[in-house]
């Protein structure tokens, strides 16, 4: 699929009206490209520490907006033919209203040559089958080596939600998932993404397991993921809803009924996360937690001992932590 790109350099102040006019005549799905640091929401949505901080913010925006190629060199806006000309000059129409009554800095457009973007799949080029010890974790568009077939085997395809099981953290859970899994164990996965670390708790005997994300993306992800693993959907149930906030949320989940609760989130999430999920968790119930980069271990230790779970161990991969305790 070919795409043509209308690249608008401006400034961060003028980002959301930019997008929201050019919107309107049929640009969607702007790409930001800017130095402006992240919030404290925008943090608590990623699944990991944030590494080192980016360079100083220098005002400066670029707003790239992708229109389709049609087979015969023509775009397709609002459904409509049209041409990179056509568009371009109502780019430039828009901003020039713009300007009259704001400040949209140099407000430029550039206009690159067509390029091959296949959205939803490029990122496939990086996912590769690996394997977790015994475990083989193999994306849908690969097929199981000779060699592996008598391992045990995950299909995984994360799609547009986090989790392949490649990171650290993630295998830092699953090998503390696996410790501690029976064939009664009721799991809470807190920051479900993929699904990936309750299929493995299913595929290795547990009973039930339940899920809560903030990214509604999650549902269909792990609908799709159980249905290649042959797992039936009754055993996993999605809550789209923030755990920690929402008494709605607590409620759906239960109350003391989980034997392992799981969360593989950032560090300064797991802090307010850890006395709220202390709820869930059985007597004796087991609390598995990573996403934590290594020097907020003692952060996240702090809060576990706080919120008067034991600590059972620490366990480390690389420059990633996982704290694991126990609900006296």
């Amino acid at each position: 699929m070919k795409w043509t790109k209308f690249k608008v350099k401006t400034i961060t102040e003028a980002e959301d009206i930019i997008i929201s006019t050019l919107y309107d005549i049929g640009l969607e799905g702007a790409q930001i490209e800017d130095k402006v640091p992240l919030t404290a929401w925008e943090k608590e949505q990623m699944f990991v520490d944030i590494l080192p901080d980016g360079p100083e913010d220098d005002g400066i925006a670029y707003l790239s907006f992708f229109v389709e190629e049609t087979e015969d060199g023509s775009l397709m806006l609002n459904g409509e033919a049209t041409t990179a000309e056509l568009i371009l000059e109502k780019v430039k129409d828009e901003l020039d209203q713009l300007r009259e009554f704001m400040d949209i800095g140099e407000g430029s457009v550039s206009v690159d040559e067509t390029e091959d973007i296949d959205w939803i799949n490029n990122w496939k080029q990086f996912f590769h089958q690996f394997t977790i010890d015994d475990l083989l974790i193999i994306p849908s568009w690969e097929e199981v080596k000779p060699e592996d077939a008598d391992k045990k085997i995950l299909h995984i395809d994360p799609g547009t939600a986090f989790g392949t099981g490649m990171h650290e953290t993630t295998q830092l859970c699953i090998r503390q998932i696996w410790k501690y899994l029976t064939s009664e164990t009721v799991m809470l996965d807190v920051g479900t993404g993929s699904g990936i670390l309750g299929i493995v708790a299913l595929m290795y005997g547990a009973k039930k397991v339940v899920g809560t994300d903030l990214d509604p993306c999650a549902v269909p992800a792990v609908e799709e993921n159980l249905q290649v693993n042959q797992i039936p959907p009754e055993k996993f149930d999605m809550m789209i809803g923030n755990i920690i906030t929402e008494k709605e949320v607590q409620d759906k989940v239960g109350y003391e009924c989980y034997d392992i609760v799981v969360a593989n989130i950032l560090a300064d999430v797991l802090v307010p996360l850890t006395p709220v999920i202390l709820n869930q968790l059985k007597p004796g119930g087991i609390y598995i937690t990573s996403g934590i980069i290594d020097d907020k271990e003692q952060t996240v230790r702090d809060a576990v001992e706080k919120a008067g779970l034991e600590i059972l161990e620490v366990t480390y991969q690389g420059e990633w932590v996982s704290v694991t305790a126990r609900k006296k």
